[in-house]
C-alpha cells in the first residue's frame, strides 16, 4: 500500500456504530518512522478499554460503568493476571523492519502474520545500517547481548556493512537478471527464480508484513521486547507500539505499566530475602539460596549495589 492509498484512507473517513478509540483514530493509517527505513502503521483495530471491562462483567450481565470503576477493574485484572478479557480487543498493524528483527519478532507465535513475499516480488534496495553509537562489542556477561559502550573505531564496520549490503543486492539483481522496475539486464541470459535469488541477500535488508494480534498477546510482546535487556533494534519498535497502545487503551496501558512493565516478579527465595532485609537482618548471597545472577538481579531491583 503506497502513500497515496494511505492519504486517501485518511481523507475519506467512514461513519461506524462500532466503539472507537479517539486516540488511535488520530494516527490510524499514518506510518510512524522506526530505524532508518522502517515504520509501523496501524491498519485497523477492534475494541478498546470498554471491550475489556465488558468482557470481564459479562457473567454479571452488566455493561460499562463509570471510568473510575473501569480503571479499578482493569487494574485488578492486570494485577491478578486475568488475561481473557484483554483478548477481546485486537489490532492490526503494518510493519517494515529488517529481516533479522523479523526473525526475532516472529517467535511471538500468537498472532496472524502475512509477509511480503520475495518469491513473487523483487525486494527494494533498502537495508539497515546502525548508528555508530549502537555498534558495541559482545557483552562479557550476557551471551546474547552487547556491551553498553560503543566500539572504539566504528567507521570501518559501518563501511563494511554498507559494502556487503550493496554487493549482495548487486548480486541479487544479477541472479534475477532484472532491476527493481522489472527491466531485463541482459537479454542473452535467463534469470534465476526469485525464490532462489533472494537467499543471497543479507539479513539487514528490509521486509514488510501485516501483523494482527489481540491485546493480551500484544502486552506479552511488549513486556519482553520493550524491556531494557531486549535488543535495541526490536526494542525501538516495541517502544513505538507502547505509544500506540497508550493511545488505543489508556487505562490498560496505565495498568500494564504499573503491574507488568515496571514491576518485578520475585521467587520464593527472593521474597524470603526481602522479608529478612525488612526485618533488619543481614543476608548474604551464599545463604540466600539464590544463584549469583539471581542475587545480582534482586539487589539491582531493590537499588543496592552488589
Amino acid at each position: 500500500m503506497g502513500r497515496e492509498d494511505t492519504d486517501e484512507l485518511r481523507t475519506n473517513p467512514h461513519e461506524t456504530f462500532r466503539p472507537v478509540s479517539e486516540g488511535l483514530e488520530q494516527i490510524i493509517h499514518t506510518p510512524i518512522k522506526v530505524l532508518d527505513h522502517g515504520f509501523i502503521r496501524v491498519l485497523d483495530y477492534m475494541g478498546d478499554d470498554a471491550a475489556v471491562v465488558q468482557a470481564a462483567r459479562v457473567s454479571y450481565g452488566r455493561g460499562t460503568k463509570q471510568v473510575s470503576e473501569d480503571r479499578g477493574l482493569i487494574r485488578y485484572l492486570m494485577r491478578h493476571s486475568h488475561t481473557t478479557p484483554f483478548e477481546m480487543a485486537e489490532i492490526k498493524i503494518h510493519v517494515k523492519l529488517p529481516i533479522f528483527v523479523a526473525r526475532q519478532w516472529i517467535r511471538h507465535r500468537t498472532a496472524s502474520v502475512n509477509e511480503y513475499s520475495a518469491r513473487y516480488s523483487v525486494l527494494d534496495k533498502e537495508f539497515y545500517v546502525p548508528d555508530a553509537k549502537d555498534l558495541a562489542p559482545q557483552s562479557s556477561a550476557n551471551k546474547q547481548g552487547r556491551e553498553k559502550h560503543a566500539v572504539e573505531d566504528p567507521s570501518w564496520i559501518l563501511q563494511l556493512l554498507r559494502d556487503d549490503a550493496e554487493r549482495s543486492y548487486s548480486s541479487y539483481t544479477k541472479l534475477l537478471n532484472q532491476n527493481e522496475s522489472g527491466e531485463t539486464l541482459d537479454p542473452n541470459r535467463t534469470g534465476l527464480a526469485r525464490e532462489l535469488a533472494r537467499m543471497n541477500l543479507s539479513l539487514n535488508y528490509y521486509t514488510q508484513w501485516y501483523w494482527k494480534t489481540n491485546l493480551h498477546n500484544l502486552l506479552h510482546f511488549l513486556r519482553l521486547r520493550a524491556d531494557s535487556h531486549a535488543q535495541y533494534e526490536i526494542r525501538v519498535y516495541a517502544e513505538k507500539l507502547l505509544d500506540i497502545t497508550k493511545l488505543w487503551v489508556p487505562l490498560t496501558y496505565e495498568a500494564f505499566q504499573e503491574y507488568k512493565l515496571g514491576a518485578v516478579t520475585l521467587s520464593a527465595s527472593a521474597l524470603r530475602v526481602i522479608k529478612l532485609m525488612l526485618a533488619g537482618k543481614a543476608v548474604s548471597q551464599a545463604e540466600s539460596g539464590l544463584s549469583q545472577r539471581e542475587w545480582s538481579e534482586l539487589m539491582e531491583s531493590v537499588g543496592r549495589k552488589v
